[in-house]
């Protein structure tokens, strides 16, 4: 049996306080806790060390025993001695290595959660009638992905999701932004030891559109007005997302002018009654196939205006 230093597993001193020693074990059983170390047997056997550890150095009697061992051993090493011939019957407890079950559940659930180092020296006895609640864990999370409409992003939405053969009703609110992650408490997978359950996750994913293009919570969309409206002036129809409305066009209008339409953007995802804007860009459509008429017209329009630039000149 070889002897085990608690105080190095716990990278504390021997003089340590009750605190020290504390806040050791909890950073270092939070860094090899196997709910974060899945699957990993040296995080297990880690963390199994220690508590082993924590359980001795924790309890002041067994502490003040395991000093007095600790002092001999470090006497019996300087003077050369031999681990196998070592007398360790002063210090065991009469229980030797036989495996007794204590109340309450163990941590991982087998008769292997203490070395033979420490059920020579303490026992499993030690443990009678100490009753330690089974380890809670919380149940696993769920991931998914919804895919909506920008029309159903702008006014929100509802979906429904089956999880653990459970209906799940999902709200989405109005303003959620492409790859935004919506956390639904406490409806993932069920836990153990009376641990929580787990959470959804849900990817949003919004199509894109034919019409409108999104930049956060602004909206940039093309509005094709007819040569003579963008010419002389007048009105045309503008689609939004809260319905088609007329919009005034100024005379002389260029291509490619944009429209600041304020308030007709997307709403702000946790305060719908703030909302971005809508930027309408003007796409002149020159008219096509045009009657004998209407060329001799245009043409005449082109002579004017070039008489005109030359009388300027």
């Amino acid at each position: 049996m070889n002897f085990r230093d608690y105080y190095q597993v716990l990278g504390v001193a021997r003089d340590a306080s009750a605190d020290v020693i504390k806040k050791a074990y909890r950073k270092l059983a939070l860094k090899y806790h196997p709910d974060k170390n899945p699957n990993d047997k040296s995080a297990e056997e880690k963390f199994k060390e220690i508590n082993e550890a924590y359980e001795v150095l924790s309890d002041a009697e067994k502490r003040k025993k395991y000093n007095e061992l600790g002092e001999n051993w470090k006497q019996y090493q300087q003077q050369g001695g031999r681990t196998e011939d070592f007398d360790w019957s002063k210090w065991t407890n009469g229980s030797g290595g036989q495996r007794r079950a204590y109340a309450g559940e163990e941590i991982f659930g087998d008769e292997d959660q203490f070395s033979d180092f420490f059920s020579n020296i303490f026992g499993r006895s030690e443990f009678q009638g100490r009753t330690r609640q089974p380890r809670s864990r919380k149940g696993q999370d769920v991931e998914g992905e919804i895919h909506i409409s920008l029309e159903e992003a702008y006014s929100g939405t509802l979906r429904q999701l089956q999880i653990n053969s459970e209906t799940i009703q999902i709200k989405i609110k109005p303003g959620v932004k492409e790859g935004q992650l919506l956390r639904i408490k406490e409806k993932g997978g069920h836990g153990s030891g009376g641990g929580m359950r787990g959470d959804v996750y849900i990817r949003l994913h919004i199509e894109s559109h034919p019409h409108f293009e999104r930049k956060n919570d602004d909206l940039y969309c093309e509005i094709p007005v007819d040569l003579y409206v963008a010419m002389l002036g007048g009105k045309t129809m503008i689609r939004t997302l809260k319905g088609t409305i007329k919009m005034d066009i100024p005379k002389e209008t260029e291509n490619g002018k944009t429209f600041r339409l304020k308030g007709l953007g997307m709403p702000r995802f946790g305060n719908e009654n703030e909302l971005g804007d809508l930027y309408a860009k003007v796409k002149v459509i020159l008219p096509k196939k045009l009657s004998e008429k209407e060329k001799e017209l245009i043409e005449k329009l082109s002579s004017l205006r070039n008489a005109e630039q030359i009388k300027s000149t």
